[in-house]
């Protein structure tokens, strides 16, 4: 691995001439042609094809690098991990564009290096420990479930012997079970030293949740435990970590959201199948503040699941906890990136990360970076019909709401219960009615809204003091942060009548002193006077869904004018028919290349 700076964006017409424009970047349309056509391999990236695909990983890099100085594991020709990125990039705090030329690494390079060659064994396919978003100084990171005594030896001894180390090879090795391995005292000590260098990486990482999202214990396959999981290991190798048991189903449960026309509410997983035998399992001190009965977890439909399991990873990620997280489930390239795609959309619209991209900027990188280039066999989920890709975008319109806010758990903190118990955020959801228009909230306290050019943005970084962070990354991200963009540098247009003035972005408490009279032409006060509050919080709150909605908009025109939606039979009550068209009225598109997206 090499360090490496984020690159800055040539500006246009910086060093080109007009005989000889630079190439057009690459659009969402070319990108999941490119997905839906052929599986991303590393050592595939050069000849036929290969172009395309460096152009994808390119762009990748650039959007990094518009927020973030990063690192680089070199993973050229597949040498580390076959389905992982050529260019791994190791996010390590957030910048300006000015920052960039100083640029330090935060990180022993080589000694990362090391840690991630040594450990790759330990996991399923070689998928490592990876991370891959950076959310105040924490690490989400994505992996393979740990590889089982059957894998293992069939990667050591079969695969790389007589398959020239592809990577595919694992499933036909022999059947060693764990208990023979056992006995043999060279094994075991083979075992405990590829999964001690599996825990070396997690702990370098500062990671301490593991998510896994696996519905068995073990994976058998031909008649093999060939995974196995942290949460089984005997040896209890992985007891100092948080172990978080949320089993979800697999790839091939969205055939039948395909086959009910996408529809996923009311679709429940059958829990009652054979192979079904891990129950769901999270530390009481991680659903104390989320007020879910996860008792009933088996009847959730494919909504409430993904909704209640996204609720709990980002209370997880927006705690006051240093750590960071691990998600996964067996390979790492069906429900992980599923997760991590709505995670980073998430957080993004909260204006949390990748502050300057657009809409349509985040997209490419979600779908470029999280699902193409970590190895997503779209192909094959395809020619199955186990749509789990379309799934994730099209659920965007399911979290739009502000109970998916990482802002929202930020204002509780901050805010501490004003006047007979009222927060800020319980005055705003006051009505108009309820109110009066006469109502006075008390002398002793004032809603002001300051200057500032994004109200999601800027709230968190102004008006929340930042947990101490002991980890390097953490000491960098809060260095660099206050040079940093705070507010959220895109912001659709919103019509008239529900604009605020430029100044009314930032809500925060102030005693009456600090809200006089001198301050009335930047501010205004909550008191004699009736003032549409709740109006300034939906305005505030939209923002998130607004963001959301031209991400899920973007997708849909895209995903229809390339890849398609597919109807495994013809549906009697016309819904998919509907559906589409739904779509077309919605995007306000039809047949439209995407390529500009």
């Amino acid at each position: 691995m090499a360090g490496a700076r984020a690159a800055a964006a040539t500006s246009p017409g910086s060093s080109s001439s007009s005989s000889n424009p630079p190439p057009q970047e690459p659009g969402l349309g070319e990108l999941l042609e490119e997905f839906s056509r052929t599986q991303y391999r590393a050592k595939d990236c050069s000849g036929t094809g290969g172009s395309k695909v460096e152009r994808i990983e390119k762009r990748c890099l650039e959007l990094f690098g518009r927020d973030y100085c990063y690192s680089v594991i070199q993973n050229v020709n597949g040498d580390i991990c076959g389905h992982y990125p050529q260019h791994i990039v190791f996010l390590e705090y957030e910048s300006s564009e000015k920052e960039k030329d100083t640029f330090q690494s935060t990180v022993q390079v080589s000694k990362l290096q090391d840690l991630v060659n040594r450990s790759k064994m330990a996991r399923c396919r070689g998928r490592f420990v990876c991370p891959v978003i950076l959310f105040r100084g924490k690490h989400i990171c994505r992996s393979a479930t740990l590889a089982g005594w059957g894998e293992l030896y069939g990667r050591t001894g079969y695969n790389y012997i007589f398959s020239g180390g592809a990577d595919d090879a694992w499933a036909d090795a022999e059947d060693v079970t764990e208990e023979d391995c056992a006995l043999r005292s060279s094994d075991t000590h083979l075992f405990d030293k590829v999964r001690g260098y599996d825990i070396k990486l997690l702990r370098y990482l500062s990671v301490k949740y593991i998510c896994d999202l696996m519905v068995e214990n073990k994976k058998v396959k031909f008649g093999m435990n060939v995974t196995s999981s942290e949460k089984v290991d005997k040896a209890q190798r992985y007891a100092d970590f948080t172990l978080l048991s949320i089993p979800y189903p697999g790839c091939e449960f969205f055939k039948e959201y395909k086959d009910r026309d996408y529809m996923a509410e009311g679709l429940i997983f059958n829990w009652k199948q054979d192979y079904v035998d891990a129950p769901l399992s999270i530390p009481d001190f991680l659903t104390c503040s989320l007020n879910i009965d996860w008792s009933q977890y088996q009847s959730w439909d494919l909504v409430q699941q993904t909704q209640n399991y996204l609720k709990l990873l980002l209370s997880i990620i927006n705690s006051d906890d240093d750590s960071g997280l691990l998600v996964h489930c067996i390979s790492g390239w069906d429900r992980t990136p599923l997760f991590i795609s709505l995670l980073r959309l998430s957080l993004w619209a909260d204006g949390l990360i990748h502050t300057s991209l657009k809409p349509a900027e985040i997209l490419y990188l979600t779908v470029a970076y999280d699902w193409f280039l970590f190895g997503h066999m779209l192909v094959d989920r395809l020619s199955k019909g186990e749509e789990i890709f379309f799934f994730c975008f099209n659920f965007l319109k399911h979290i739009i709401s502000e109970e998916f806010s990482a802002l929202k758990t930020q204002r509780r903190k901050s805010l501490p219960a004003r006047d007979a118990g009222f927060t800020l955020e319980d005055i705003c959801m006051l009505r108009r009615k309820d109110r009066g228009s006469t109502t006075s909230l008390g002398s002793d306290f004032s809603l002001v809204m300051e200057s500032s050019p994004g109200a999601a943005g800027s709230f968190i970084y102004e008006a929340v003091e930042l947990v101490p962070a002991g980890a390097q990354t953490q000491a960098a991200w809060r260095k660099s942060h206050s040079s940093s963009p705070q507010s959220v540098l895109w912001s659709r247009p919103q019509p008239s009548e529900d604009r605020l003035p430029s100044h009314q972005g930032l809500i925060e408490a102030k005693s009456s002193s600090s809200s006089s009279s001198n301050h009335s032409d930047n501010f205004f006060r909550l008191g004699s006077s009736p003032l549409e509050v709740p109006k300034a919080r939906l305005a505030a709150l939209n923002e998130r869904e607004t963001r959301l909605q031209e991400v899920r908009s973007a997708f849909l025109a895209a995903y229809s004018s390339t890849v398609g939606l597919r109807a495994a039979a013809p549906s009697p009550s016309g819904a998919i028919g509907g559906l589409l068209e739904q779509f077309v009225r919605g995007v306000g598109f039809r047949g439209t290349s995407s390529s500009t997206l």
